[in-house]
């Protein structure tokens, strides 16, 4: 029996590993915006990982940039010159100009010759718009990207899902008859109707020609068998006619070639990609029925707690489907994210000219507001649905 230290440690391993997956998300996300700036030949005065104090840090002799490595294991940044994430992007603009205008043609020479901050060449505000979309929209296509990466990788260290679920809870949906029945992710369904379960696959034809028809599942949990009735609801509109509890069973997984683990990354890209897409035009049109299910970085660190119950392969699902949500989340037009500054960006294109600067204040505070507001209604269901016991899968 696990003593209380030991499951203490345990907890703290997983949360240890959350922190750590999607630091590397973070980083890597800050690593295209830097990848693609210096490119285009802006000066990064400093590239960080973590957050908060510095503790190691090293000056680049040819480059100016500051590699630092910061107390907080939390993210990262990419401080690039003519950016000081304070006023607006069109205010930021107007200020390089109207500096661009006061210096003297011999005080340029002389910064660029010297590589002083004051180089108005490799300022971020000094490049073309489309150089500047560039580099914004670099940082979500990287966490695009990675998603990928992250499938592959995954697919050639563990193989790739099969037709073969397990009879696992896996992922579980909020207020969905399974978790009104109290079944919760990781519980182990070992009969239906008092006749044992052989396979995932199984189970799920079961449920699925049980519209409307009561249950009675047992499972698993901790070593403790529990009985439950549940009865199915009708599945998603795509499948009227099927019936459903609401969870996904556990995948498993089998070892392939090479060839077949790209082609399969690439499906699983596309499905993690329409999934994403799809959870957020529906938060979009119906936000106050779905906007309760939306999960925060504590839902996220819970769900990831679980599934590493579950091996590896699931664990780097997850971490793709983080990585996709990410760089789809920084697209969304709102103030504080790359969507938003990409918007006052394209709406320069279309002018010929930046969107004048107390405009954009009035539209980066109220967005910035309404972010705010959403974070902590989000945070709240969180840490809401643990206390309950309902937990976020």
């Amino acid at each position: 029996m696990l003593t209380l230290a030991a499951i203490n440690l345990i907890g703290l391993e997983k949360i240890v590993q959350f922190v750590l997956m999607l630091s590397v998300l973070v980083v890597l996300h800050e690593l295209g915006h830097f990848a693609v700036a210096r490119r285009n030949g802006v000066k990064v005065n400093e590239f960080a990982v973590g957050m908060g104090p510095k503790l190691l840090g090293w000056t680049s002799p040819r480059s100016g940039t500051l590699y630092s490595l910061r107390a907080l294991p939390i993210g990262g940044y990419c401080a690039m010159e003519g950016e000081d994430n304070k006023t607006s992007e069109a205010e930021q603009q107007r200020e390089f100009l109207e500096a661009k205008t006061r210096e003297s043609r011999d005080m340029e020479v002389r910064h660029f010759r010297e590589g002083r901050p004051g180089d108005s060449s490799v300022n971020f505000q000094a490049k073309t718009p489309w150089q500047r979309l560039a580099i914004v929209l670099a940082g979500p296509v990287a966490n695009f990207i990675l998603c990928y990466v992250i499938l592959l990788v995954s697919a050639i260290a563990f193989g790739v899902q099969s037709s073969h679920a397990q009879p696992i809870v896996g992922q579980l949906v909020a207020g969905s008859p399974a978790q009104h029945a109290g079944i919760r992710a990781g519980d182990r369904i070992v009969e239906l109707n008092r006749a044992p379960v052989a396979s995932g696959q199984q189970l799920i034809d079961s449920i699925h020609k049980s519209l409307g028809k009561p249950l009675e599942l047992a499972y698993v949990r901790d070593g403790v068998r529990s009985v439950v009735n549940v009865t199915p609801a009708a599945c998603p509109p795509s499948q009227p006619n099927q019936g459903c509890i609401g969870f996904l069973p556990v995948p498993a997984y089998e070892r392939v070639g090479l060839g077949e683990a790209v082609t399969a990354s690439f499906t699983e890209f596309g499905l993690i990609a329409d999934a994403t897409a799809g959870s957020v035009g529906m938060l979009v049109m119906h936000f106050t029925q779905y906007a309760p299910q939306v999960s925060g970085v504590i839902g996220m660190g819970q769900a990831a707690s679980t599934i590493q119950d579950f091996g590896w392969g699931p664990y780097f699902w997850l971490a793709a489907t983080i990585s996709f949500a990410l760089g789809l989340f920084n697209l969304l037009p709102v103030p504080a994210l790359d969507g938003g500054r990409a918007a006052f960006i394209v709406a320069e294109l279309v002018r010929g000219k930046p969107v004048d600067p107390e405009k954009e204040a009035m539209v980066h505070i109220a967005g910035f507001a309404a972010l705010m507001a959403l974070m902590l209604l989000v945070a709240f269901h969180d840490i809401a649905r643990i206390v309950s016991g309902n937990g976020v899968l």
